[in-house]
């Protein structure tokens, strides 16, 4: 049922996330492709304005190469007396070409000297003019270079009109010699006329260009007819790929716009269209295009997003009503159970008392009567059963509500730390502890044995949990319930004692179970299961409650909701003093294959009171208990050569020798945590004396254990 509430609701909130994403999506590709194809028809349409300039600068040019054709003609074996003498009948006829023809602002015939001889623009020529030092002119005085075509110049006879650029022809000559050049000026206004005609908008762009990157026309009209592009340009690097024709996009060097920009050669001349338009123009025309889709697609997205919005909104408070009920009806079924079972173990355990009371008072008068060693030491066995006994009908005891408890008022802001203290003795190592509590006085009215009790049951299911080490916080802070907001229909000034641990966490399906007598996820022998149901017992005992919170892989919280107290409490006597531990000397086998740390080890170890016998590994540490096993502490390393680790070494003496303890020490071994699990005792490194003193305290302990438990009843 779970699980199809979180399909549902899993399927809405991707129905919700797609209703945006995939328009999205769809819109950036449908995006893409549009601007793909508006840049696609920008091409096409620069492709036709590029035919449309090439025939046009095609025409013009060859209608000058043909009025070159009929001037030399004209002039074909004339000298420069004979054009002089002929001026006027020259000068006439040249006017009337270029009145006939728009493109072209003048023609001058020149002699070798640069001099004009006759022009179709005054008459008669004005004398002292040179033109030896305009380019259309001595490129034919170095070579005949066929028809050139000049850069842009300034008129220097003042009838010549606006700028201009030139091209210009040799005269012809019977021997090949240079005689001068025919040269026919070309008005730039003339093609920059043409293009204004043919520009859609203002974000056209047309150029006429030599293939040395001189402008001779260009739309729109610039302000500085002499600008040039350099040799970096994009055109450049086209002309010396040998390309005829190309199209690009760049920042234009003469204005600094972008552009989407094409070019095309006129035929043989070394000259080139160019047709083009912003890239602005370009996106404009894309947005417009796209704006169409957003106005109809946004309005629709969004209502569909709001309608699976609503959706989930809807199944949200239905799933959450059907929870809320779910919630309730399981808690009361729990708090049913608990109870019985509860009335149940009270029950059992009063019986057991009994009989624990028998068997004990049993004990005590055969004591008197039998005196033989051998007898006191299976009533000792029989008295230590009855000790756990009575631990475990406490503990039953606690959790169905019947035992005797003595409140106190105690207040924790003092007693947890004092508490921490004890845990930090009894927990491992690798533990860290931290406790936060209130500045001000936080006081309950508990039994503090019991209390203690829960906080260390608590501690200890918490090692269990974080076999490699971990965080375990104790924190106390004052709180109001209200009834109807708890399961146990609390209300109130209450106090908060949560335990948290960073360990396995319990599964979802436990959680429900993790307070009953018995219950424990625990291995055999590793666990009575009555920890818990101890802390849960003793808090309602004391008109709370407790409650548990688990993540698996991320640990554990259990908090403990007890009555707050404003009285006064009571003085806490101070702590004994812990009675300074003393080792019996002995013989102590250590196992270490460095030297330097074998020498530190024993080192300590003869502080302790201990004579040291070294070995290096583990088969020669096994071959010195079969030849002597007077040894009263083996203290090993883990990792070892010779295929035989510290672990396997301390079961070996385990199973050979259990009435020898055992401590192994490590830096880092993933068979620590195989070691803890075995009942080992692991000393992490670095170690220091009082360390490696309390671990083998505790060393010493469980070898004991374990040989009271191997040992035949006698």
């Amino acid at each position: 049922m779970l699980t199809a509430r979180h399909a549902a609701i899993r399927l809405l909130k991707l129905m919700m996330v797609a209703s945006l994403v995939l328009p999205a999506v769809l819109f950036g590709f449908a995006a893409w492709l549009s601007y793909r194809n508006i840049e696609h028809v920008t091409d096409e349409r620069i492709d036709r304005s590029l035919d449309i300039l090439n025939e046009h600068g095609l025409k013009v040019l060859q209608t000058v190469e043909r009025t070159f054709a009929e001037i030399t003609e004209v002039v074909r074996g004339m000298s420069d007396e004979d054009i002089r003498r002929n001026e006027a009948t020259l000068h006439d006829r040249l006017k009337r070409i270029v009145i006939a023809l728009p493109q072209l602002q003048g023609i001058a015939i020149m002699d070798r000297g640069g001099q004009p001889l006759v022009t179709s623009s005054a008459l008669p020529v004005r004398h002292g003019l040179d033109f030896s030092d305009r380019d259309y002119f001595q490129a034919h005085r170095a070579g005949n270079v066929g028809t050139y075509i000049s850069q842009i110049h300034q008129p220097r006879m003042g009838s010549f009109g606006p700028t201009f650029f030139g091209m210009s022809q040799r005269r012809p000559s019977a021997g090949g010699e240079f005689t001068g050049v025919v040269t026919v000026a070309l008005l730039p206004s003339y093609f920059e006329s043409f293009y204004g005609r043919i520009a859609v908008n203002n974000a056209a762009y047309f150029a006429l260009v030599r293939s040395d990157g001189n402008f001779l026309a260009r739309f729109p009209v610039p302000a500085d007819r002499t600008a040039k592009l350099d040799s970096n340009s994009l055109l450049h690097a086209g002309i010396a790929k040998g390309l005829d024709r190309d199209i690009y996009t760049v920042k234009a060097q003469v204005d600094q716009i972008d552009r989407r920009i094409g070019y095309r050669k006129i035929a043989d001349f070394p000259i080139y269209v160019l047709a083009g338009t912003e890239s602005a123009m370009i996106t404009k025309e894309w947005l417009s295009y796209m704006s169409g889709h957003l106005l109809f697609g946004i309005p629709l997205t969004l209502f569909l997003y709001a309608g699976l919005a609503l959706a989930l909104r809807r199944t949200r408070l239905l799933y959450d009503e059907a929870d809320r009920a779910e919630v309730a009806e399981g808690a009361l079924r729990q708090a049913q159970r608990l109870e019985a079972i509860g009335q149940l173990t009270g029950g059992v355990a009063h019986d057991f008392n009994n009989l624990l009371m028998i068997i004990s008072g049993s004990v005590q008068r055969l004591r008197k009567d039998l005196t033989d060693a051998r007898y006191v030491r299976i009533f000792d066995m029989i008295a230590t059963a009855t000790q756990r006994g009575e631990t475990l009908t406490r503990q039953l005891l606690t959790y169905s509500r019947q035992q005797t408890l003595t409140p106190q008022v105690v207040d924790l802001t003092q007693r947890l730390p004092m508490i921490r203290d004890l845990l930090t003795r009894s927990l491992q190592s690798g533990i860290e502890i931290t406790v936060d509590v209130p500045a001000e006085a936080c006081a309950i009215r508990v039994d503090p044995g019991e209390f203690e009790l829960a906080i260390l049951n608590l501690a200890v299911n918490a090692k269990d949990a974080m076999p490699d080490g971990g965080s375990l916080s104790l924190r106390a802070k004052p709180v109001t319930l209200k009834g109807e907001a708890t399961e146990e229909g609390l209300a109130g000034e209450f106090v908060a004692i949560r335990v948290a641990d960073t360990g396995q966490g319990i599964a979802v399906e436990n959680l429900t179970k993790v307070f009953e007598p018995f219950f424990t996820t625990k291995e055999v022998g590793k666990g009575t299961g009555l920890g818990l149901s101890q802390v849960y017992g003793f808090a309602k005992q004391s008109g709370g409650m407790a409650t548990v919170t688990s993540t698996e892989g991320r640990g554990t919280s259990i908090t403990i909701f007890l009555p707050r107290t404003h009285d006064a409490p009571q003085a806490v006597p101070a702590p004994a003093p812990a009675p300074v531990p003393t080792e019996t000397a002995g013989v102590a086998l250590l196992v270490e294959d460095n030297h330097d740390v074998a020498e530190v080890a024993a080192e300590y170890l003869r502080q302790l009171g201990y004579r040291v016998r070294n070995v290096a590994h583990a088969q020669a540490a096994m071959a010195a208990l079969r030849l002597d096993a007077e040894v009263d502490l083996v203290f090993s390393d883990i990792l070892m050569p010779g295929g035989m680790n510290g672990l396997d070494l301390a079961r070996e003496v385990n199973k050979r020798f259990p009435e020898i303890p055992v401590l192994l020490a490590t830096g880092y071994s993933a068979s620590a945590k195989d070691a803890v699990r075995h009942g080992v005792v692991v000393l992490q490194k670095p170690y220091d004396i009082e360390g490696l003193r309390r671990n083998i305290r505790e060393a010493i302990e469980g070898a004991r254990a374990r040989a009271a438990q191997t040992a035949p009843a006698k």
